[in-house]
């Protein structure tokens, strides 16, 4: 089956297959409908989820018996890593979160985070590499991680989290502060740094490219959230 990105609760995982690098994405949870990503290195077999945010048995599933390394939470709201204890519990995998959301994850799940990154760190899969780029604005310590396909004769690939979807950015729930700092970080360090060809994957819902959104700017910023 070809990868469309659409996946559904319950319903079957979407596999994209990258030179070197394999995404699996999967959605939990009926009411929320969050995206989990399984990242998979295809020269050395290692794996990263992005997201244990429900469905522990589900996300287990996927991991299989291959194990997990790393699990990277995106952000520190609910909704993104209520498996995350189950799923490390499991797996013994390394826990990464970006330096100020890091504290408000373990009051919440009671795992303590290994690695607290910040903008510019990476994270290894395998052979593969994630970049982190801090976008400050739905959450203070919200991240996305990249990969670059680009030597491979792909594009970038982004995992954003809440930061970014088709159609806009993040909920900052009013505070004009908050989304000012959002779409100013999304504007300078997604839009501003990465092509138009350049794939983001959301923490709910499609996918799109950016070449798809860059033309709403503006609007985003004058709509507000």
């Amino acid at each position: 089956m070809s990868y469309s990105g659409d996946v559904t609760v319950g319903g079957a995982p979407q596999v994209r297959e990258l030179s070197a690098l394999t995404i699996t994405k999967v959605a939990v949870d009926e009411q929320m409908s969050n995206n989990a990503y399984l990242l998979r290195c295809r020269e050395t077999g290692a794996q990263a989820l992005i997201d244990a945010a429900d469905s522990p048995a589900t996300l287990l599933g996927l991991i299989g018996d291959d194990g997990l390394t790393t699990v990277i939470t995106t952000h520190q709201h609910w909704d993104h890593h209520r498996a995350l204890a189950a799923v490390v519990e499991a797996t013994g995998a390394e826990v990464v979160a970006g330096e100020p959301d890091a504290d408000a994850i373990t009051e919440q799940t009671g795992v303590p985070v290994a690695r607290r990154v910040r903008d510019g760190d990476t994270v290894e899969v395998g052979a593969a590499l994630l970049y982190v780029v801090r976008i400050t604005g739905h959450t203070p310590g919200s991240i996305v991680l990249g990969y670059d396909d680009t030597p491979n004769g792909g594009t970038w690939h982004l995992f954003t989290g809440d930061s970014l979807f088709p159609g806009g950015v993040g909920n900052t729930f009013g505070d004009a502060a908050a989304f000012a700092t959002l779409i100013d970080d999304v504007e300078a360090k997604i839009f501003g740094r990465f092509a138009d060809d350049t794939w983001f994957y959301p923490g709910h819902g499609g996918d799109s490219q950016l070449g798809v959104e860059r033309p709403q700017l503006a609007e985003w910023r004058e709509r507000g959230w």
